[in-house]
């Protein structure tokens, strides 16, 4: 073991989500997800991490035409037992039905347990729209019913509507993500149906239940394929909505009927129910 390791802070005033599929796709090693922003931690120095964030962040506020502010702390540390106190900082999260711990944890006897290592991917249950996507989940997916997770990050969510009976596709744009659902599903002991690398386009089927967790502006540009990729009455579930762009998305999806808002801080979760039989 080296003397040393090196950390990364990354402190974005806005546009988590977006900054956190950045580090999944660029790192080789995972990385910790903080109540404001993201820790790295390596063995190899990280300016070079540190580098590329300046760059996504200056694109990111010309694709978005929005002002955003990064904090960007380079550390050295030494490597006395930083594992351990990593994992001590990770506390499991109830949502009830669902208890999210770490594998180092034990389960909650009784709840619908997600075993979960926050370095692996975007989505652990601390983040506001993963909690209200799994309370959305709890009330809205019913055993029997087929349901898609589009964007899956860590897979957490799909695995929780598998945990609630449902059979469950996923999709993600990115290759490090789909392995991550394809392993946590495995740790879990539960299997996906079909798990792609691609869109939602790319489905063979339509679902009672569309579950996209991704950010406002996406939701927005894949709203038809979201709202074809229904059965007919079916349910789309919509998240990583900064409540600043929710009119955006409500307008996008006025066609529908909306079943639920849950707020949480600045995030906003929409549940929203097709009037109209499926036409995909």
């Amino acid at each position: 073991m080296q003397e040393y390791y090196y950390t990364l802070t990354v402190r974005p005033s806005s546009q988590h989500a977006l900054f956190s599929d950045f580090l999944a796709d660029t790192l080789p090693i995972g990385f910790e997800e903080t109540g404001d922003g993201f820790i790295v931690r390596s063995e190899e120095e990280l300016d070079t991490i540190a580098w590329g964030l300046e760059q996504f962040n200056e694109a990111l506020q010309k694709a978005l035409s929005e002002e955003i502010d990064l904090e960007l702390r380079l550390g050295k540390e030494k490597n006395e037992d930083w594992v351990r106190k990593y994992q001590e900082a990770i506390s499991p999260v109830e949502i009830a039905p669902f208890y999210i711990h770490p594998s180092w944890e034990a389960p909650k006897e009784g709840a619908l347990n997600i075993a979960l290592d926050p370095a692996l991917a975007f989505g652990t249950g601390h983040h506001p729209t993963t909690a209200s996507c799994l309370r959305a989940i709890d009330t809205y997916v019913q055993a029997g019913q087929i349901a898609v997770d589009v964007g899956s990050g860590s897979g957490i969510l799909g695995i929780a509507a598998i945990k609630k009976g449902a059979v469950v596709d996923a999709c993600d744009t990115d290759p490090v993500s789909v392995s991550n659902t394809i392993h946590n599903a495995q740790e879990n002991s539960v299997l996906f149906e079909r798990v792609w690398e691609g869109s939602i386009t790319q489905r063979n089927r339509s679902y009672d239940v569309v579950i996209a967790n991704i950010v406002a502006d996406v939701l927005v540009m894949i709203a038809y394929d979201l709202k074809h990729a229904l059965r007919s009455e079916g349910v789309l579930i919509l998240s990583g909505i900064l409540d600043k762009y929710e009119d955006k998305v409500l307008k996008t999806f006025a066609d529908m009927e909306l079943l639920e808002r849950i707020a949480q801080d600045e995030w906003v979760t929409l549940v929203v129910k097709s009037k109209e039989g499926n036409t995909g």
